[in-house]
């Protein structure tokens, strides 16, 4: 196992334990914590809200940062028998032979997991700019006044949200006509309109053209709608994507291709051009998601060692943001159904209709199945509600399974609680379940 990443801000444990998924959203955690107690949800509980210390919020922050990738990584790698761990960078000599420091490495077979780091777009000024990415927005000891926020998928979406809540004006831009362009369009819009509400300015249509970074300010020019808008803040971070981490492989000499967006090629049982190599995680592009990169890896080496011939099925892949409330999805959007010549139904019921909303005093949000209009079959479960990533496994499970509406409805669920939603937007194919009492099967 030859170890040391491309990224600057990821050790051991890779990007998701130090640069992504655990210190994003223990700072997210906070700020709706923070976001919590100023709304006062609860009438009948009156307290006083104190300034916040951010300094204090991020060394909270590096301590679990620093246990977890002490508990889950640094002491079970060292309770591996038969794991070598060389901590340096490693590039091909042959498709068999590899060079990590002053060693020369023979395997019959390679598991490229390199992962991805942050994309800049190359404009005007950038290569004199500085701005943040990921890793430096989340060591950053002193919230800036402004913010600009370039792109507006999950990454920018979370930070936008995040920095807003603690405080920051925050201005975000996105290229295309609406924010996560990829979702279903009803998640999209009730999105934008909470994130607006989180205080957080939305730009769509804006085309960067370039940056200026000058002391105490920056500034980014763009043409929105085909007028040319300046937009200034104290800082810019830019969420616009992901690189693959494959410059230093030297992967020609491996056979090694790369697929048209400069991520590693595979087949769906994850093998590379080169017969005896395979790669899994970042490096191979979208979607990037740990426990997806965890699931390759183990097909890979099943594949690798047993000849399993194990694929990789992306369509039953969950996928969330952890905006608040949050939005998950998996399976095929409507219009991927409709690409696809499926005939479908689509049913969207409002979050208000689920009881458990009321009680807990948070009713935003909608849940939007997706069926084959005439066998049932869920093809694609979109949600955007209060811990809607924790909710949408059951949405998984019946991708996953080729579950219909009618198993979901047929299914007792608990009362009350936030999965009720599921089974009343199964039961909205069928009648008016605004009309529809408590528990109603």
């Amino acid at each position: 196992m030859i170890g040391k990443n491309a990224t600057r801000g990821a050790i051991l444990g890779g990007t998701c334990i130090n640069v992504g998924c655990v210190p994003s959203k223990r700072l997210i955690t906070v700020s709706t914590f923070f976001e919590e107690l100023r709304r006062r949800r609860y009438a009948g509980l009156d307290y006083e809200i104190q300034k916040i210390d951010y300094a204090k919020i991020v060394k909270e922050k590096n301590k679990v940062v620093g246990d977890l990738r002490n508990e889950k990584y640094k002491k079970i790698l060292e309770t591996m028998e038969n794991v070598t761990f060389i901590g340096g960078t490693g590039k091909f000599i042959d498709a068999n032979t590899i060079s990590a420091g002053n060693k020369e490495i023979k395997s019959k077979h390679v598991l490229i997991a390199t992962g991805a780091r942050a994309a800049i777009p190359q404009i005007k000024g950038i290569e004199k700019a500085s701005y943040l990415t990921n890793e430096e927005a989340l060591s950053i000891d002193k919230l800036p006044e402004s913010l600009i926020v370039v792109g507006g998928r999950a990454l920018g979406l979370e930070f936008a949200q995040m920095f807003a809540r603690f405080g920051v004006h925050v201005t975000l831009l996105q290229r295309s006509d609406r924010i996560i362009p990829n979702w279903e369009p009803e998640i999209s819009r009730r999105l934008a309109k909470y994130l607006k509400e989180s205080g957080v300015s939305i730009v769509t249509n804006a085309t960067l053209a370039e940056i200026d970074s000058k002391k105490g300010s920056k500034s980014i020019t763009t043409r929105v709608n085909g007028r040319e808008v300046a937009f200034d803040a104290e800082e810019i971070l830019f969420a616009t994507g992901r690189t693959a981490n494959v410059e230093k492989l030297n992967l020609n000499a491996a056979g090694v291709k790369l697929n048209e967006r400069n991520f590693v090629k595979v087949d769906n049982e994850l093998r590379t051009t080169a017969e005896s190599i395979f790669a899994a995680g970042d490096v191979t592009g979208e979607p990037m998601l740990e426990t997806l990169a965890a699931k390759e890896g183990n097909v890979a080496t099943s594949n690798i060692f047993e000849n399993a011939k194990k694929p990789i099925n992306l369509n039953e892949v969950p996928s969330a943001i952890f905006t608040y409330p949050e939005a998950a999805m998996v399976g095929m959007t409507e219009e991927q159904v409709v690409k696809n010549r499926i005939k479908c139904s689509c049913s969207p019921v409002e979050f208000k209709l689920v009881a458990k909303a009321s009680i807990i005093g948070d009713t935003r949000g909608i849940v939007k199945i997706v069926i084959d209009s005439k066998t049932k079959k869920i093809l694609g479960v979109h949600m955007l509600a209060p811990h809607a990533a924790d909710l949408v496994h059951e949405g998984v499970l019946a991708v996953k399974f080729g579950l219909t509406i009618d198993d979901i409805i047929d299914t007792v669920h608990v009362f009350p609680t936030l999965s009720e939603g599921l089974k009343l937007a199964a039961q909205s194919f069928y009648e008016d379940v605004s009309k529809l009492s408590c528990c109603t099967v």
